[in-house]
Formats: structure tokens, sequence, C-alpha cells
């Protein structure tokens, strides 16, 4: 009997225990996943050449933390911005379309009256739908009044300038060439945005703005890094304490003229010391907010580094390096092969992703890729779909960061920005490593030659397998040319007629009006108003 008493007890422990595992699975199983966090750094003007890691051999020690993460993570080295000058390449990024889709093809200016089209619908704003918290620090150059603010456009928080930070004088201007000369100590918000001087502002001050309040103007350059620090730090911690996973956009004044690099460089520096010391002080700051995500949510955070467009050539020694990118077809015919070019020194810039625990240790990645994927990519980790109304650009390229698979993209459109041709028109196609330009030309080099422009049919090719150099095209009518111009035009035309029926496409408006400047206090001059305490 006390036997029989015993089993049963027993057998029944053991049921309850067996349920109470099966409860637990259960439990776990139906808990929601936490959604990652995400960083996206954006350096200005950045040289493919800038990173150390990217070109060991020159045994420099200009971008420790960027080198570290790069150990610790994965370095990208086909990664090209989508364009290769500052509004259309971050309006790319943020909506993962070409800018002949989302309106995008040139730059804004300071007497711009919009921006980026209100009718796209951008990371930000997707990301916020679906409970982030989203902040913005730094450029953000897709327009400064009020409808186009990024505070409009999907970020919560926002603290930085409106533009470049040559667009618009300062009372101790940075290195720049040519020199500009610091603000005007007289007068009132003028009609007229630059003086002759080589294009330099003298009469609108650079503001500092913090959500849709300018709480500085003219901005003191020199402390910009340090307030950038702080508000990543505030941002990051402010996540935290809610709870929520967080989106933070870093687009960085570095490496953009004029540079203000940190003592002792800050006083008598060369060209090259102050490019070098500006360098080391973006490096620093990177490191900091590394840090500082590692601290909070180490194991959930995603950083990625990459660059809006190549080295603006015509600053000189205020320019970076494009590595072994040197564009030698144009140069050795006058003229620049960077920044507002499709030579690869225009658009393939440094890249390196870091997620601990996700993202493979010193693992490097030749996949070609585009900042336009950075939008579907942290769509796809985050689980959100993407509007379904519109036609995208962007790769997911989840399986490259996380899985070690090394296929990227097949093709790549990298659309003229300035330099030759029409606004926004997709000039020259990559396919796998060849490279096929229908029209060439050049933005201003160091010294102030310009190439001339030109128009390919049948189109010029390069082997950048065998030319990185871009010095010596395929001869046409070899059978290999023939068969790569053949491919790449079938898929350029595919291309080129989904854009143009593609009713979801969207067309900026790029009126200026003087009075459209941003301006804190009209009676001052230059629009002073008291530094952010």
């Amino acid at each position: 009997m006390v036997e029989g008493f015993i089993s049963v007890l027993l057998s029944g422990l053991l049921l309850c225990g067996l349920l109470l595992h099966q409860s637990n699975i259960k439990d776990k199983t139906d808990e929601p996943s936490r959604k990652p966090n995400f960083i996206v750094i954006l350096a200005d003007d950045i040289g493919w050449g800038d990173l150390d890691a990217n070109q060991p051999e020159t045994k420099r020690n200009n971008t420790p933390y960027l080198n570290l993460m790069a150990e610790q993570g994965l370095r990208l080295t086909d990664f090209h911005s989508p364009a290769s000058t500052c509004s259309p390449s971050r309006a790319a990024i943020l909506t993962g379309r070409y800018g002949l889709r989302n309106g995008v093809t040139h730059n804004f200016a300071v007497g711009s009256v919009a921006g980026l089209p209100l009718s796209e619908v951008t990371l930000p704003q997707l990301l916020q739908r679906a409970g982030y918290y989203t902040a913005m620090i730094g450029k953000w150059h897709l327009g400064h009044s009020r409808p186009y603010n990024p505070t409009n456009r999907g970020f919560e928080n926002y603290l930085g300038i409106p533009y470049s930070n040559d667009m618009g004088c300062t009372d101790v201007p940075g290195y720049n060439l040519p020199k500009c000369p610091p603000c005007t100590s007289s007068g009132s918000q003028p009609n007229r945005l630059t003086d002759e001087r080589g294009g330099c502002y003298t009469k609108i001050g650079l503001p500092l703005i913090e959500n849709t309040s300018i709480v500085e103007q003219p901005l003191d350059l020199w402390t910009l890094t340090e307030k950038y620090k702080s508000a990543a730090t505030r941002i990051i911690k402010n996540a935290r304490e809610r709870g929520q996973p967080y989106f933070l956009y870093i687009a960085l004044a570095h490496m953009h003229v004029p540079l203000a690099p940190p003592p002792p460089a800050a006083r008598h520096a060369s060209a090259s010391e102050a490019y070098a010391a500006s360098l080391r002080e973006m490096d620093a700051l990177i490191g900091a907010v590394k840090s500082i995500s590692d601290d909070t949510d180490r194991d959930n955070t995603l950083i990625w580094f990459t660059g809006d467009n190549g080295p603006w050539e015509q600053k000189c020694q205020y320019a970076g390096s494009v590595g072994p990118y040197l564009g030698k077809w144009q140069t050795s015919r006058g003229g620049g092969s960077a920044k507002r070019t499709t030579w690869e020194g225009g658009h393939r810039v440094p890249t390196v992703t870091y997620w601990p625990g996700r993202i493979p240790r010193n693992t490097t990645s030749s996949a070609l890729l585009s900042g336009m994927d950075i939008f579907p990519t942290l769509l796809s980790l985050a689980d959100i779909a993407a509007p379904a109304d519109r036609r995208y650009d962007g790769f997911d390229a989840t399986n490259i960061l996380l899985h070690g698979e090394q296929t990227g993209r097949e093709l790549l459109f990298h659309p003229n920005s300035g330099a030759a041709g029409q606004f926004g028109d997709l000039q020259t196609v990559r396919m796998g490593r060849h490279k096929a330009f229908y029209i060439t030309g050049s933005a201003e080099a160091c010294g102030g030659a310009t190439g001339q422009q030109q128009l390919y049919d049948p189109p010029m090719i390069f082997d950048l397998q065998r030319d990185e150099a871009e010095e010596t095209p395929l001869q046409v009518g070899t059978p290999e040319y023939l068969a790569i111009a053949e491919r790449i035009g079938r898929r350029r035309e595919a291309l080129l007629w989904d854009i143009a029926t593609d009713e979801s496409a969207s067309q900026a408006d790029y009126r200026t009006d003087p009075s459209s400047a941003p301006c804190c206090d009209p009676s001052q001059p230059v629009c002073r108003c008291d530094a952010l305490g």
C-alpha cells in the first residue's frame, strides 16, 4: 500500500515537473525577441584610403578605433556611396532609392525652400513607427525649412547643422582652400549669401540647430566634436532608460572642410598635419560612441560606419586619400577623379560594421554593396516590412554581415552628381569586376584643372580586378568587351525604363530664396544668437 502511494506520488511529481518545463518553454517561445539597436555613422568627404586598415602597408596610426572595430567586426572593401556628393547620397541612404526615384539629384543650398520630397518615406520614419527611439546628430542637408527638418522626417531628436560646414561663416574659420575670412562684424540679413572671394560665406553664419530651433549662430567649429560626443552619450543613455530599441544616425562634419582639428594641431599646422589631426579626432569620436554603446547594450547593437562620398580633390592637402583608386584615365587627361565624379575615388568609401556575437570577428568582404543597402538591411534585421507602394533599389546585406556570404549586388549604377551630364544620370554601371562609362568627365582637381565631358556609345569599360586605377579600358570589339557591353547595356536600359514608369518617383523642389536661409535674429550681424549652454 505504502509502496503504491509512493509510486503514485512520484508519478505525479514527474508529471508536474514535465508540465512546468513545457510551460517555461512556451513562455520563452512566446516572449517577443528584442529589437536590435542601430548606430549609423556617416563621414563626410572621406577617402577609401583614409582608413588605416584599408592600407596597412602605410603603417599610419590615424584611425586606431576604427581599426579595432574592423578587428572585432567586418570590413567591407567594395562598398560605395550611392552618389558622389552630399544631398543625393544622404537621400538614397535614408530612402533606399536612387536619386532619379527619390528626386534628390544634386545638393540643396543655403537658400533652398525645400528638401527631400515629402512623398518619400524615410528609414527613421519606418523604425519610429515600429517602436524605435530615433535620433540624429550632425549634418542633414536634405532641407532646413520646417516641413523638411529632421524632426519631421522621422527623428524624435536632432542636434546638428542643416548643410555642409563650409556653407556659412564662422568667427574663427578652420583650415580651407581658399582660406575663408571670419564673419563680417556688421550688417543685417543679406540678399546675397556669398561674396566673390572663392565662394566663401561672410554674410550668413553657420547655424547649430537643436530640433527646430537655432541655438548657436555662427557656430564655433572648434567645439562641435565635443557637442556631438555629449549628444551621442545622452541619446544612448536615454534609449536605455526608456527601454526602447534605438536608431542613432550620426552624420559627422569630418572630413569636410573647413577642418577644425584639436590642439596641438589647431595652431600653425601644415595642411597635411591638419588633415591627419582631424582624422584622428573623427576616429576618437567614433571610439567614444562605440564605448558608450558597448557599456549599455553591447551584444544588441549594430554599428555601421561608412562615407557619403570620396575626397574633395580640389582642396589639395585638405582632402583625403583615394588609396589605389586613382582614376588615372581621367587624371592623365586633366581634372579630378574623386568627389563629384563616378570614378572609383568618388564613391568607393571605407566601411566597417560591428556587432559583437552576431558579426564574425576580424572578417573582410569584397561583396559589391552600396549605402542604399543600409535601408533594407536594417529593416530586415528589425523585422519591419518596407511600404509596398514604391520601388526600391537597395539590397538586403544581412547574410553578408551575419553569415559571411560573399555575393553582393550583381549590378550597381553610379549617378552623376554634377561633374558631367545631367544631374542624376546613371552614367556609369558596375557589374562584377567590370565598370562601364557612358559619360566621362571630372570635377576640379587640385590646381584647377577640369577634364572635358565625353560621351561613349558603345561604353568605355574597365576591368577593376586587373586595373583598379582605371587607367586602360578594354579594347572595343574584342569578344570579352562585346559580351560585357551587351549584358550591361541591356540591364541599364531595363532600369531606366523601370524608373521612367515608376509612379512612386518623386521630384525635388530646388528653388532658392535668400529669405529661406536659417537665421536666428535678422537684426544682428550674420544672424547672431547665444551659444548652446
